[in-house]
């Protein structure tokens, strides 16, 4: 049913231009910037909308600035026009109840019926009849121009018939064909006439309804109508299928034709919709293949529409937001000498407190110092106990656990931390030489195997540890070797294992023994305190899990690199 659309499109914008001349005062003021980009938005309208999109969000954007209302109302009212015609109804909707906030009523009333009439058609373009019906009754009685209102009352009808409450709709059309002053426009008394007939014939199938659609259908012609013509042809095209075939598929393939001419994708494709349903010719494939191409071409020109002018906004916003970015430089610098000033009078203050300020950060100086010391004591204790004590307590083990007592290699290795006590004097931190880290760790673990203590290894690659840094494998070397000692100081353990894992970039290692856990008796001293602060210093965690029944368990996960 032909409801005058794309004639409300033209109608709402031609509102919305003189609006803008309305709400100035009486007095000739030149146009502003935005004034001229405002009105060239209005004169590309329907011929480049991208432009006229453009301009109109620039426009706005300097009136946000200024805080012209009125004026940010218009703006946002011609860009829901322009959405509603590319088929964005949603974004068309946002911005219609945006212009409705930025209205000062009464004031700005006369803006209220393109509003409410821009959301009815997006409403009824999603099928929302009922919304629609609800915005179309707001903007008949905001409305004071008769022409708009017969404009209204035809969609009205128009939505009441998409609903199928025809009665409804016949009453409107009635109403409207007894005005005497419609015939003296005689595109909206061809519309009327057309519809009343249709909707008729939708009520009632044995309704003669040829005769008002033909002439309605005359009139068109005469006033060459295409848009109406399209509706015409349609209607016809469905009133003579039941009765003549031949002339059904002639009105839908002017209907097609003049679509194709005036470039309407939408009724072009409802043209090849009701060949592929009516046409008993052997063309339905050729029918089916244009059908999908230009279901997919309107489809793919709609989302290209959509996503160009929600970046036209986003780009306008962003120059806006950088042009506000440099007001504010420029007002930061008529600032700065006054700031100078000030900082001048302060610094003269600031020479008063100046000594008090000194003594404090004297001594404060004095306290880092001193911690600096202790901080320093703390390390090269740290430094021992890893490098001597441990050092010392391994290669004791090592004796205990030999059977064949090799004095020569036990020298060796007291030389060994004899030379790494010295280093630590010297504070010597260059790396030594050394084997590649799993060697080491397999070593150590097996330093600690003997006929009471069985100890096991699993996933010691050396790809787990070769993104590491040297301190942090010195670090892990420190920690395990702790476990190890503490476990012999402390668990009674017969069993024990590390197992070790590189997942999601993190290297993981668990320790697990069969000893006596850890209980709330047992407190450990250097050792296992060490422990803790050599994970923190490799950024890692440690979870000691004392709720196993025997034993205990200990995960610790650590960055791989």
């Amino acid at each position: 049913m032909y409801s005058g659309l794309k004639f409300v499109g033209i109608f709402l914008l031609f509102i919305s231009c003189n609006f803008s001349e309305n709400r100035n005062s009486p007095v000739k003021v030149p146009p502003t910037e935005a004034d001229e980009m405002y009105n060239e938005a209005t004169s590309l309208y329907n011929n480049d909308n991208v432009k006229a999109f453009t301009f109109l969000s620039k426009a706005e954007s300097i009136y946000k600035l200024k805080n012209d209302s009125a004026n940010i109302a218009s703006c946002l009212i011609m860009k829901a026009i322009i959405l509603n015609d590319i088929g964005d109804y949603l974004s068309s909707n946002e911005r219609a109840i945006d212009a409705l906030s930025f209205l000062k009523l009464p004031r700005d009333s006369a803006y209220l019926t393109s509003i409410y009439n821009n959301l009815a058609i997006s409403e009824k373009n999603l099928k929302h009849y009922s919304e629609a019906l609800s915005w179309y009754h707001k903007a008949l009685q905001v409305s004071s121009d008769n022409s708009q209102k017969i404009t209204i009352k035809n969609n009205i009808a128009d939505t009441y018939g998409k609903l199928k409450s025809y009665s409804q709709a016949i009453r409107i059309y009635q109403s409207l064909l007894k005005d005497k002053n419609l015939p003296q426009s005689e595109i909206d008394y061809a519309r009327i006439l057309d519809n009343y007939n249709y909707t008729n014939w939708l009520e009632n199938n044995s309704y003669k309804a040829e005769q008002g659609l033909l002439a309605a259908f005359a009139l068109r012609q005469k006033i060459n109508d295409k848009s109406g013509l399209i509706s015409s042809h349609s209607h016809l095209a469905e009133y003579y299928l039941q009765s003549d075939k031949g002339k059904a598929l002639y009105h839908n393939e002017e209907k097609y034709r003049l679509a194709k001419t005036i470039k309407n994708p939408n009724d072009r494709l409802e043209a090849i919709e009701f060949l592929v349903q009516n046409d008993t010719k052997n063309h339905l494939q050729n029918y089916f293949a244009e059908y999908q191409h230009l279901n997919d071409s309107i489809l793919l020109s709609r989302d290209k529409a959509k996503n160009r002018f929600a970046l036209i906004e986003f780009d306008v916003e962003k120059k806006n937001a950088e042009n506000q970015k440099l007001k504010i430089i420029t007002v930061q610098k008529q600032n700065r000498i006054l700031k100078q000033n000030v900082v001048l009078g302060i610094l003269s203050l600031s020479l008063v407190g100046g000594w008090i300020v000194y003594k404090r950060r004297k001594k404060r100086l004095q306290q880092e110092n001193e911690f600096r010391i202790k901080e320093n004591q703390l390390h090269l204790s740290k430094k021992v106990h890893d490098v001597v004590a441990n050092g010392i307590y391994q290669v004791m083990t090592k004796i205990e656990n030999q059977e064949d007592f090799d004095k020569e290699r036990v020298l060796d290795e007291l030389e060994f931390v004899y030379e790494k006590s010295r280093d630590i004097s010297y504070e010597k931190t260059t790396p030594e030489n050394r084997p590649e880290f799993s060697k080491r760790i397999s070593t150590l673990i097996a330093s600690f195997n003997n006929e009471n203590v069985k100890t096991y290894l699993a996933g010691n690659d050396e790809n787990i540890w070769k993104t590491l840094k040297e301190f942090t494998r010195e670090e892990i070397y420190q920690i395990m070797r702790e476990l190890l000692i503490n476990m012999k100081k402390h668990s009674q353990a017969t069993l024990v294992a590390f197992k070790f894992e590189r997942k999601n970039n993190r290297i993981q290692i668990q320790y697990t023994d069969n000893g006596i856990g850890i209980s709330e008796g047992i407190k450990y001293k250097n050792g296992l305190t060490n422990t803790d602060s050599r994970i923190e210093a490799i950024h890692g965690e440690i979870i000691f899990d004392t709720e196993t029944e025997k034993g205990l368990k200990i995960y610790i996960s650590l960055p791989a690199s």
